[in-house]
């Protein structure tokens, strides 16, 4: 996998919308239990012609129950301190991926 450019690596340290895809028909948790391939991607808001798609396979799937990851993720792109909308039996995880392949496409308009 070759180094991806600065400019894109900052997409993943930025509060961005990013996309995820598994294979299977819904995109859901369990696509990942029977299949761990993932993809992800971002385009950076500032600049669109920026973009970073990982594409890799699940190493790791660790169970938050104390929501430690997803209040950090919480703090960092709503700035609060808690997520504010889980539910009562709600289960959260943190999914780590083995990037394999990775594309970041940077065009100047």
């Amino acid at each position: 996998m070759g180094a991806i450019s600065q400019e894109c690596a900052d997409l993943l340290h930025t509060a961005t919308l990013a996309h995820v895809a598994t294979i299977g028909q819904k995109g859901k948790f369990r696509n990942l239990q029977r299949d761990p391939r993932i993809a992800l991607s971002s385009v950076d808001s500032s600049n669109p012609y920026c973009s970073l798609e990982i594409r890799g396979k699940v190493v790791r799937i660790e169970e938050d129950p104390d929501l430690h990851f997803l209040n950090a993720m919480t703090k960092k792109h709503l700035g609060q301190d808690t997520y504010p909308w889980s539910q009562p039996g709600e289960e959260h995880f943190v999914i780590v991926v083995q990037p394999e392949h990775t594309t970041w496409p940077l065009r100047k308009p």
